[in-house]
């Protein structure tokens, strides 16, 4: 069994994470799927995807400032956008997770939850979620 499902997440910051762990166990619910993996994917250069801790309402913020002293806009970028800095941070955390389902729910930790992370927002973004199994 496989199903496909795609929603937006509405950015409102240059730089800002998104816990988008209820969209996607929505559609893990309604897929039907038992047994199997999820994936998610942002089909986007300057906005990514990751699993970190989802009880502290710090830790996204400080993600935020460690993604920034890593990449920094620098004057020495040649893109036309000038959002050079966005395509180092999205290439850093990736475009893709993969979670495993079990019992009809992602089977994440205690503290995990899923983070869209928008590099050069404000914009309307793109998630697809793809669920395989049983």
């Amino acid at each position: 069994m496989t199903s496909l499902a795609t929603f937006s997440v509405e950015t409102h910051a240059a730089n800002e994470w998104l816990n988008i762990s209820s969209q996607v166990q929505k559609i893990v619910a309604s897929s039907g799927v038992t047994e199997g993996i999820c994936v998610v994917f942002v089909p986007h250069t300057t906005a990514a995807v990751t699993i970190n801790e989802n009880a502290d309402p710090d830790v996204p913020r400080d993600m935020l400032v460690a993604m920034n002293a890593i990449s920094p806009d620098r004057r020495e970028f040649r893109h036309g956008e000038g959002n050079s800095a966005a395509h180092a941070k999205t290439s850093l955390v990736g475009p893709s997770i993969t979670v495993i389902v079990s019992g009809g729910r992602l089977l994440l930790g205690t503290w995990q939850g899923i983070w869209f992370n928008e590099y050069d927002g404000p914009r309307m973004r793109k998630v697809h979620v793809r669920v395989l199994g049983e």
